[in-house]
């Protein structure tokens, strides 16, 4: 295993939500990802991120990893949940939240 793969493997498993993305959560760097970023935010979840853009390995890595070929990825207690147009769906749908919720992460209800 590279080491760029155990980066990933490490990241997905020691955090329960973690986001593969462009930019940050404070400064996403392109509109999928900020859109993410806003569903995460919007349902008060605790997240860990990493930003693509600052390693062309991890970039690249990620994509051959999940042999998903665009930016973000989500990942919940070590599984890949999608990318932006999934997240956009699971979560208009109410997939996304009971997603969470049955993976123990806490999620604001939006009253």
């Amino acid at each position: 295993m590279s080491d760029i793969n155990a980066f990933i493997e490490d990241q997905i498993k020691s955090n329960d939500v973690f986001l593969f993305m462009k930019g940050t959560p404070d400064f996403p760097q392109c509109g999928f990802s900020g859109q993410t970023v806003q569903i995460l935010n919007y349902l008060g979840v605790e997240y860990a991120s990493a930003n693509v853009l600052e390693n062309d390995e991890l970039r690249e890595g990620i994509k051959t990893y999940t042999n998903w070929p665009t930016i973000p990825q989500l990942y919940v207690k070590g599984e890949f949940v999608g990318g932006c147009d999934i997240v956009r769906e699971m979560f208009q749908a109410g997939e996304l939240q009971e997603h969470l919720s049955s993976n123990g992460i806490a999620v604001q209800q939006a009253g």
